[in-house]
C-alpha cells in the first residue's frame, strides 16, 4: 500500500507545502505534470497552483503560459475565466499571445528600430511594419526552466529564460526571471526581474485573454471597466504612439468611473477607429513606482470583480478587437469578436522613441522589476 501512494505521489510529482496564515493551519499545493512535448522532442510541463480557498491557476512552461485561472462566481460556482486552448499544438500555433509573458518588449515599436547610446538596432518586423511583443519567436515561444518554491506559504512557481544577445533584434544578454504566486488572498501575483550584460531595452508583460463569466461564447461587452487615468497616449493609424498624452475627459477613453465596455465602443471616435475598438494604453494616475490598484473589471452577471495592482506606469487595455473566430480554443469553442480583453501593465509603447515617455534602458549592474497583481473577488 505504502509502495502504491509513493508511485501515486510520484507520478503526478506533487509539492505539499504547509503554512502558517493568521494562526491557522493552512495547506497549499502544485502538482506538476507532463504536459507536451515540442517539436524539437523537449518536454513541456504543467503546474497547476491550488490555494486555501479553492482557487486554482495552470500554468506551462513554454511561453511562462497561463493557461486557466479557475475562481468562484457570487454562488460559488468555479469557472476558468482566460482564454486559451486545451493541448500544447494550440499554444504553439497560437498568434494572439494567449496567456504568455510577452517580450523583451511587451506592445509596438515603430518599424521596429530604436537607437541606444549611439547605436542603431532594427528589430524584428511581425506587426506591419512595426515591432510587436517581442517578435516572432519572443518570451511566449520559448521554453522557460520552472522551479517549485516550496517555503512561503503559497505556491510559487519560478520561470527563468536567458535571451541570447541579438535574438529578435534585441541587444545584450538578458536574463529574465518571472515569478507566479498564488496567495490565499486570491491573488495571482507576477513578479518580474531581469539584468543585462549590455545596455538594452526591457519591458515585459502579461497577455491574458480575460472573460469573467466563465464560457468564452460571451462577449466581454457587458464587463464593468475603471481605469484610474486621466490621459492616455493616443496612437496613429499603424497603433504607434504619437508622443503626446490627451486628456479622457468628455471622451469614450474615460474609466475613470465604471462604465460598461461596449457602452461607447462603437462611438465616432478616430482612436477607437483605428483601433477597431480600444487597444491603448493610458497613463495611471499618480504613479510612484509602487504597486498601488489601478484597474476594477466587474461582471454582473457572475458577481466575478477583478483587481489589477502594479507598479508600472501604464496600462494596456484591450478589447480583442482582432479575435474573428478563426481561433478554436478550449472546448472547440471558436474566439468570437471581442469574448476576451487584456490588461497589460507596461511602460508606454515605443518609449525607446519617445524621450518623453518613462524609460526602458536596462543597463549592466542594473535589475529591472516589477510586480503586477490580478486579484480575484465577487460583490
Amino acid at each position: 500500500m505504502k509502495k502504491f501512494l509513493f508511485s501515486l505521489l510520484a507520478a503526478v510529482m506533487s509539492v505539499l507545502i504547509i503554512g502558517c496564515q493568521n494562526n491557522k493551519k493552512v495547506e497549499t499545493m502544485i502538482e506538476k505534470s507532463l504536459y507536451g512535448k515540442l517539436p524539437n522532442g523537449k518536454e513541456v510541463y504543467e503546474f497547476r497552483l491550488h490555494n486555501t480557498s479553492g482557487m486554482q491557476v495552470n500554468i506551462i512552461n513554454y511561453g511562462a503560459i497561463v493557461r486557466s485561472i479557475i475562481v468562484p462566481d457570487r454562488n460559488g460556482k468555479f469557472e476558468d475565466v482566460t482564454l486559451g486552448y486545451d493541448s500544447l499544438t494550440g499554444y504553439i500555433n497560437d498568434n494572439s499571445y494567449q496567456g504568455s509573458i510577452v517580450g523583451r518588449y511587451g506592445n509596438r515599436i515603430g518599424k521596429g528600430q530604436f537607437s541606444l547610446e549611439g547605436v542603431n538596432y532594427q528589430l524584428t518586423v511581425n506587426d506591419g511594419e512595426n515591432h510587436l511583443h517581442g517578435g516572432k519567436i519572443g518570451f511566449h515561444k520559448v521554453l522557460w526552466d520552472a522551479k517549485v518554491v516550496s517555503d512561503t506559504g503559497e505556491p510559487a512557481l519560478v520561470l527563468t529564460y536567458v535571451s541570447a544577445d541579438g535574438e529578435e533584434g534585441y541587444p545584450g544578454n538578458v536574463t529574465v526571471t518571472v515569478t507566479y504566486t498564488l496567495t490565499n488572498n486570491n491573488e495571482l501575483r507576477i513578479d518580474y526581474n531581469g539584468t543585462t550584460d549590455k545596455p538594452t531595452i526591457l519591458n515585459p508583460t502579461h497577455h491574458s485573454y480575460f472573460n469573467l463569466t466563465g464560457n468564452p461564447a460571451n462577449t466581454i461587452l457587458d464587463h464593468q471597466l475603471m481605469i484610474d487615468a486621466d490621459t492616455f497616449t493616443p496612437v496613429d493609424k499603424g497603433l504607434i504612439t504619437t508622443g503626446e498624452k490627451k486628456s479622457v475627459d468628455k471622451t469614450p477613453m474615460d474609466f475613470r468611473t465604471p462604465f460598461a465596455i461596449g457602452e461607447r465602443i462603437n462611438d465616432k471616435f478616430e482612436q477607437l477607429a483605428f483601433g477597431k475598438g480600444y487597444d491603448h494604453n493610458w497613463v495611471l494616475r499618480n504613479y510612484d513606482g509602487k504597486v498601488n490598484k489601478t484597474v476594477e473589471l466587474y461582471e454582473p452577471l457572475s458577481g466575478r470583480l477583478m483587481t489589477v495592482y502594479t507598479d508600472q506606469p501604464g496600462m494596456q487595455f484591450y478589447s480583442g478587437n482582432f479575435l474573428d473566430g478563426s481561433i478554436n480554443g478550449k472546448k472547440g469553442i471558436g474566439y468570437q469578436y471581442r469574448t476576451g480583453l487584456c490588461l497589460e501593465a507596461q511602460c508606454f509603447p515605443d518609449s525607446p522613441n519617445k524621450p518623453e515617455f518613462p524609460s526602458v534602458t536596462l543597463r549592466p549592474g542594473q535589475e529591472y522589476n516589477q510586480t503586477t497583481i490580478y486579484q480575484f473577488s465577487i460583490k
